[in-house]
């Protein structure tokens, strides 16, 4: 069988937002507009699946206009069936964004983490130009009935554009890989171990103040053996642990290295018109937007409910607290936390419009960020419209 859908759309979100800017004591609100249109193509074949989504995004302010930004997404996917046993992947996510607030909060909540590759240390600039890509490519094969091997490499990229808008954060960079092995034990449990190996080099993005050795470089080689369990078809849990070693150096400051343990739990609970998740997570990695090597303790959590056949309700939230592990390489910055939480109702209004009203809020304490200390809070009610429909192509 062969399947082409062609999918297209529309998202329109007025929010007034209390901390669009400061006037150098106290932050400043504005009403925001925003215009969204998307546009997608998935194609799936016997041995193959491809999927393409672009969006570009256009932003508008009522009194400070100077925000006024575009925006663009572009998601590439695709899979490959080289034999009945064997898959390979390739994907990249780029996104370049103004305002966190359009990608922070997906509208379905967070999903259980079920991934070695903990999120590092969260750290948000609300309203700074930011530039975001993530490409992977995998390879997987089942030997045999209940075992399956793979690996992974990815490249990540955070930068931010106009250094006016983020003067004492840091661009990142880096590649990374992984090797896992995984065993079915029974219809619902499954254990396995996951090698991985990341690299995170990080720049001052503004050279003009900072010396030249300020550039940092983290990596982490961390073994994970995982175990899932399903006590009934609607519940899951999923736990792993294991040694992690870190290395962070600057020059001319001495390098850090030490072994640290990483662990990593999710729980879902799933039914008919509820949804439950959880996950928490405590890894060494290099933060993006700070340099040197962060502890990072992570907890999501979100739920949904399904009221009624057009309505839905939700909530979600996060929590990242970041503990600086070389201070010697920027005293300045200890680290500190980043909590996020945002609560909504949707109502369908026939098979391709919908309407969402919501509420999200961020709090961050980095103490050594100015761009963040100075207003650290942001509040946002929004309003939001959107139409969605896909269409088949070919036979």
């Amino acid at each position: 069988m062969r399947s082409n859908f062609l999918g297209a759309g529309l998202i329109f979100t007025t929010a007034y937002n209390d901390n669009v800017t400061t006037d150098g004591t106290h932050p400043v609100g504005d009403v925001v507009y925003s215009i969204l249109p998307t546009i997608s193509l998935d194609q799936t074949t016997p041995r193959q699946h491809l999927s393409l989504i672009y969006s570009p995004g256009f932003t508008f302010y009522q009194k400070t206009t100077s925000l006024n930004a575009a925006a663009q997404s572009a998601a590439f996917s695709f899979q490959y069936r080289l034999s009945e046993h064997t898959t390979i992947s390739l994907s990249d996510s780029f996104q370049k964004s103004s305002n966190a607030f359009n990608q922070l909060y997906p509208v379905a909540g967070a999903g259980i983490s079920g991934s070695t590759q903990a999120p590092s240390g969260q750290l948000v600039v609300p309203y700074a130009d930011q530039l975001n890509n993530l490409a992977n490519a995998g390879f997987s094969y089942q030997f045999s009935r209940n075992r399956m091997v793979g690996a992974d490499a990815v490249f990540a990229l955070s930068n931010y554009p106009n250094p006016a808008q983020a003067p004492e954060l840091y661009n990142s960079n880096g590649p990374g890989g992984s090797i896992f092995y995984s065993q079915r034990l029974s219809s619902r449990q499954y254990i396995g171990v996951t090698y991985q190996y990341l690299r995170s080099q990080a720049d001052p993005v503004l050279a003009q103040t900072n010396p030249v050795n300020a550039s940092t470089e983290v990596q982490t080689q961390t073994v994970l053996p995982f175990y899932t369990i399903y006590l009934n078809p609607t519940l899951s849990i999923s736990i792993s642990g294991g040694p992690q070693y870190y290395d962070a150096s600057q020059s001319p400051s001495q390098s850090v290295r030490a072994w640290t343990p990483a662990a990593m739990a999710s729980i879902g609970w799933q039914k008919r018109h509820t949804n439950l998740v959880a996950s928490y997570a405590r890894t060494v990695a290099g933060s993006v937007g700070l340099p040197g090597a962060f502890e990072t303790n992570t907890t999501n959590g979100s739920a949904r409910w399904q009221i009624a056949r057009t309505w839905n309700t939700g909530a979600a939230g996060s929590y990242f607290l970041n503990k600086s592990l070389t201070p010697s390489f920027t005293p300045s910055n200890p680290g500190g936390h980043t909590i996020t939480g945002n609560v909504w109702v949707q109502h369908s209004m026939g098979e391709h419009f919908r309407a969402e009203l919501g509420y999200s809020r961020l709090h961050q304490s980095y103490s050594g960020i100015a761009v963040i200390s100075n207003a650290p809070d942001t509040n946002r009610e929004y309003i939001s419209l959107s139409y969605q429909f896909s269409r088949p192509l070919g036979r």
